[in-house]
Order: C-alpha cells, then sequence, then structure tokens
C-alpha cells in the first residue's frame, strides 16, 4: 500500500526537529542531574510509584482534573484538546488497523488516513469509526472555540486576565488555533469527492459536493491536505521553544516528583522541568495581589518562568513577588514556584561566605531551661504582646521552657532566603542548630509562621518536634492542662500565608478560637486566604503598596461583622493594626486572657 505524498512533507520535518530537540533537552537534564537524585530515580523507578505517575498523568495532563476543580470551563477547554487530540492519535491507529489489517504503516500514514484511503482502493467506510472519529473532532474543536474566545474576551471564561506571548508562542498558537479547522475541511473536501460516513465531515463534504462544481473541489482538494500538514509541521517545530513544550514536559516532570525529586535553594538541572512544564495558562495571575491590587502585571509567576525559561529574567521580576503562595497553590501543574524564586534569586544575589559571621560564636543569649524550647523570632518583637501571652501559657501548663531569643538573638535565616542571601542563611541555620542541640530540647515551639517553616523545611532537627504555638496551645486544650471560658466574642480569624499555605496549619488556630468564642469567616479564607502585604520576601514594592494589600485584606475581615480580628502571625498582626479600625490580636493573646486555671 502506498503512504507517502508530498504534502506529507513538512508534517515529517516538523516530527523530526521536535523529537530530536527533545531527545536532546531530555538527556542533557538527566544527566545533570545531581547523584542524590539520580539515586531517587533507580531507587523509585520500578516501584508502584511509577504506577500512580501514570495515572497522574492520565487525571493531569490529559483529563486536567485540577483546572476543572478551578474552572470547569477552562477545565473542559483543555481537556477537549488535550484528551480529544490523544485519543484522535489511538482511535485514528486503531481505524488502520481495522482498515488494513498488521500492516506496518508510517506515522504520517496514519495521521492522515483519510487522504490515503482512496489512493489506496478502499471505498467502503467502518460506520462505527466514521462517526467516533467526527464526534472526537468535534470535541477538540470546541475546545479550540473556547481558546479563542478566552483570548478574545477571557472574562467570558472567568478569567480577568490572559498571559502575553513571545513570537514562538504567537506561532505555536495560530498554527495550533487552525490545525483542527484545517483537517476538518481536507477530511470534509475528501468526503465530497470520494464519500464519506460521518455526521460532521461527511455531512459537510455533502454539501460541498451539492455546492461547489468537481473542477474546484479538485482544485481545493491538495492545498487542503498541505495547509494541514504545514500548520501541524510549524507547530512541532515551535513547540519545544515556545509554551506548548509543556504538552510533554509534563509528563516526565510527573514522573520524576512521584520518584522524590524536587526543586532546592540550590539551582540544578531538575528546575527546567519544572520551569518548561509551565503552560501559561495564566491561572496564576488573578490571584496574585500585586495585579489586583496594585496594577502590577509584568512580575506575576507565568511571567517568571517564561523570562527565567528564556534567561531574560531580571532582578525586578524576581523580586517583585510576595511568595504568600496563592498562585502556587492554584497552579495546576503544581510547580514549586516559591522555590524556584528563591534559587533564582541566590543566583542573582548571593554573597559568598567571606568570615562576616564570625561574631555569633559564643553569641547565645537564651535563658531558662526545659525539654520545650521557646523561639519567638524577630517578628514577634514587634508585637511583645505575644511573646508575654506565650509565658502566661507556659506558666498556666506548668511547663518548664528554654528561652531561645527571649534577651536578643539571631535570626532563623528565612528573610535572608527570601532575598537570595543562601550563603548567609546557612551560617544561621549552623549556628540556631548547634544552640538548640546544646541545650537538649525535645520541642521548639515558635511564634512566627516565618520561623517555623524554616525549621521544618531546612533544618535537620531530628528528634526534635517543631511546632506552631497555635499547635502547641491546641495540645494543651485537648490534654485539659489549660481550660478556657467563653468571652461571647465573634472573630474573624486570618490565615497567614506562611502558616496556611506554607505549613499547612489551618484547623487548630480555628478550634482555638471556638472554645473562646464563635468564629466568622472571610470571603477568602485557609488556602486561599490573602496576604497581609507585609511579605519578607518583597524587596521592590514600597510602604504604601504594602499598606493598599493590607487594607483589602483587612476590609474583608471586618465585612464579617467580627468583633475581634485574629491572626497567629505577628508580620500580619502588625500589617492589621496599621489599616483597621480594630485593634488586631494573635491566638495566644486571645487564649491568655481567657485562660481559667
Amino acid at each position: 500500500m502506498t503512504f507517502f505524498a508530498p504534502f506529507t512533507i513538512p508534517f515529517i520535518i516538523g516530527s523530526l526537529v521536535m523529537f530530536s530537540v527533545l531527545l536532546v533537552k531530555y538527556i542533557l537534564w538527566i544527566v545533570r542531574l545531581p547523584r542524590i537524585d539520580k539515586r531517587l530515580i533507580l531507587h523509585n523507578i520500578f516501584t508502584t510509584k511509577s504506577l500512580m505517575a501514570v495515572w497522574e498523568i492520565i487525571r493531569e495532563s490529559l483529563l486536567h482534573v485540577r483546572i476543572f476543580r478551578i474552572n470547569p470551563v477552562l477545565g473542559f477547554m483543555h481537556a477537549s484538546l488535550a484528551f480529544g487530540w490523544f485519543l484522535l492519535i489511538v482511535v485514528g491507529w486503531i481505524e488502520t488497523i481495522a482498515y488494513i489489517g498488521g500492516e506496518w504503516v508510517p506515522l504520517h500514514g496514519h495521521v492522515f488516513f483519510k487522504y490515503f484511503m482512496p489512493i489506496n482502493g478502499i471505498t467502503e467506510h467502518i460506520w462505527f469509526f466514521e462517526q467516533l472519529m467526527d464526534a472526537l473532532l468535534l470535541i477538540v474543536l470546541m475546545g479550540v472555540g473556547l481558546a479563542w474566545s478566552k483570548r478574545l474576551r477571557s472574562r467570558l471564561m472567568g478569567m480577568r486576565r490572559t498571559t502575553k506571548h513571545i513570537l514562538f508562542d504567537r506561532i505555536a498558537l495560530t498554527s495550533l488555533w487552525f490545525i483542527f479547522p484545517a483537517r476538518l475541511i481536507a477530511e470534509s473536501l475528501t468526503a465530497a469527492i470520494y464519500g464519506g460516513d460521518g455526521f460532521l465531515t461527511g455531512s459537510i463534504g455533502t454539501w460541498l459536493s451539492e455546492t461547489l462544481p468537481s473542477n474546484i473541489l479538485l482544485n481545493l482538494y491538495e492545498p487542503s491536505w498541505w495547509i494541514y500538514s504545514s500548520l501541524l509541521g510549524i507547530f512541532f517545530i515551535t513547540l519545544p521553544f515556545s509554551r506548548y513544550m509543556h504538552i510533554i514536559t509534563e509528563i516526565p516532570l510527573i514522573f520524576l516528583r512521584r520518584w522524590k525529586l524536587k526543586p532546592t535553594t540550590e539551582r540544578k538541572s531538575y528546575d527546567r522541568f519544572e520551569v518548561e512544564a509551565c503552560s501559561r495558562c495564566g491561572i496564576c495571575i488573578d490571584p496574585c495581589q500585586l495585579q489586583s491590587d496594585l496594577g502590577i502585571n509584568d512580575v506575576q509567576s507565568v511571567y517568571f518562568l517564561r523570562d527565567r525559561r528564556y534567561n531574560m529574567l531580571t532582578l525586578k521580576v524576581a523580586n517583585n513577588c510576595l511568595m504568600c503562595g496563592r498562585c502556587e497553590s492554584k497552579c495546576p501543574v503544581g510547580i514549586n514556584l516559591n522555590t524556584l524564586r528563591l534559587n533564582s534569586r541566590a543566583k542573582r544575589r548571593n554573597i559568598p561566605y567571606e568570615g562576616r559571621y564570625r561574631y555569633l560564636r559564643g553569641m547565645d543569649r537564651s535563658s531558662g531551661e526545659g525539654r520545650i524550647g521557646y523561639f519567638a523570632g524577630c517578628m514577634t518583637s514587634l508585637t511583645p504582646g505575644v511573646q508575654r501571652s506565650m509565658e502566661s501559657i507556659f506558666r498556666a501548663a506548668g511547663e518548664e521552657v528554654w528561652y531561645a531569643d527571649k534577651e536578643g538573638g539571631v535570626c532563623c535565616g528565612r528573610p535572608l532566603m527570601l532575598t537570595g542571601e543562601t550563603d548567609a542563611a546557612r551560617k544561621m541555620v549552623a549556628y540556631n542548630t548547634d544552640l538548640f542541640r546544646r541545650h537538649n530540647i525535645t520541642t521548639l515551639v515558635t511564634s512566627c509562621p516565618i520561623c517555623l517553616r524554616v525549621f521544618r523545611e531546612s533544618y535537620h532537627l531530628d528528634g526534635i518536634e517543631i511546632l506552631h504555638h497555635t499547635e502547641y496551645i491546641y495540645r494543651l486544650i485537648a490534654e485539659h492542662r489549660i481550660d478556657l471560658r467563653d468571652d461571647g466574642r465573634t472573630f474573624a480569624y486570618h490565615d497567614p500565608c506562611e502558616l496556611g499555605r506554607g505549613c499547612g496549619i489551618y484547623e487548630e488556630p480555628r478550634k482555638i478560637l471556638n472554645h473562646v468564642g464563635h468564629l466568622a469567616e472571610a470571603k477568602h479564607n485557609r488556602r486561599d486566604a490573602m496576604c497581609c502585604g507585609s511579605s519578607l520576601a518583597n524587596s521592590v514594592i514600597n510602604d504604601a503598596q504594602q499598606l493598599r494589600i493590607a487594607q483589602r485584606m483587612t476590609e474583608e475581615l471586618e465585612a464579617t461583622g467580627c468583633d475581634t480580628i485574629v491572626t497567629a502571625c505577628p508580620l500580619c498582626n502588625k500589617a492589621i493594626s496599621r489599616v483597621s479600625t480594630h485593634v488586631p490580636q494573635d491566638v495566644a493573646e486571645v487564649v491568655a486572657k481567657n485562660i481559667l486555671n
């Protein structure tokens, strides 16, 4: 049988270029992985983790379940394009086998099978495949229509903004938009000339045969297949250099994640999989308060990843981020956006350690002794009432406590990490780790979510339990070591970014407040809670801009009609106090004032 025609050349060239570039990229990225990552791959590749990765690929790369949960219309758009195209390929192969048996057919023979059917004398059509292939093509065309609508009127799709594209994105996007309409036209013209039973292409073909003279149909026939093949070729050639690299890259990324690989504050080749798995869908734009509150539209994660991918990342884009995690929580690909921000800043701003922290030697200002260690944190100094309240709670529980920084001391190191000073941060981590070990504590309690996160993620404190004070207080309540009275107040609780999205602590603060009064939830809460704007991670926006972000967030809390606004972060507490008519309180302050025993 014959399965070649000149019009297939653009498709063949495009396929060869795409697969060659992808192969080179993936080999280089894997070879350059550090040894520990390679060991993780070898250790996990032949386990159930690989099967779980396959299932995740089906759910997320094809069906886009996460996007469905965020926005059902967007979910259908992505799924119809991805899963619809996938099924067109798979069913197309099965269709080819149904017609000609097990004979080998080149890749382009399957893609353009409708063209090669009459050439090879196939005149009888299998009704089932005609209808199924038309149905799948219609589903994909519906996705294309929604994509056009999203680009023209994003608000119709529930999005305030869509992404801005570079040249290769525009070329790939345009070709993708017209691939399937071109296929519809080519297959309909084939049906008009040679016959077809499909409800879509067959019906259009019948209409064309009744409307246009046969000589015009014949003149349009070959060019229509050339256009279809050329669009496919252009898309494949531009894919490795455009946003659509995500179509292929998300698959190995899912496997690598299941095998326990992840980005770190140090750059490594694994980061390439995360960066190039970004589809630039734009879902991360709307949650960004820099965009919604300040009108800053060019620094969001989608643009950060784009600029990093093409080696045009600037300090302005790298540093202008609250790193609040709102965009990361919405990312349908699950990219570790904050970690990538951190290691981008480290490359640009890090000053290697040159003995600048020798003064730390012997600087131990801690006091007291006990199995419980309390690290208030630098930010807690801004709200001394929190530290005093914790002291009252410790006394009420009969706890002997070692205070790490009651008389001042060193920082946890996370502010340095957030600005890219990783070497200086490492020195802080080493000093504090030695300090904690030296005093033989078994539990470390902190009132600062920033400190909590760095203790859990960047320190190696095996054998020491690390708790936020809300976790510790709720434990005291559950064990009846302290009892609280209900003072009848209604509380609006603000979820701090680092405590909620950063550490996953949502329930303990709410359970504590429900012991004391009644809880009123703000419109945006828990994983979707808004940032206070005073993030240490952003070194670009000014004080007035921080206040505008805090104002909007606080207005939502006040709209609950609460008596008291409560948070569990000293930095958020300070931000709220600057813009609210309410006097905000920390969970610890609420508890300390209502202890019965």
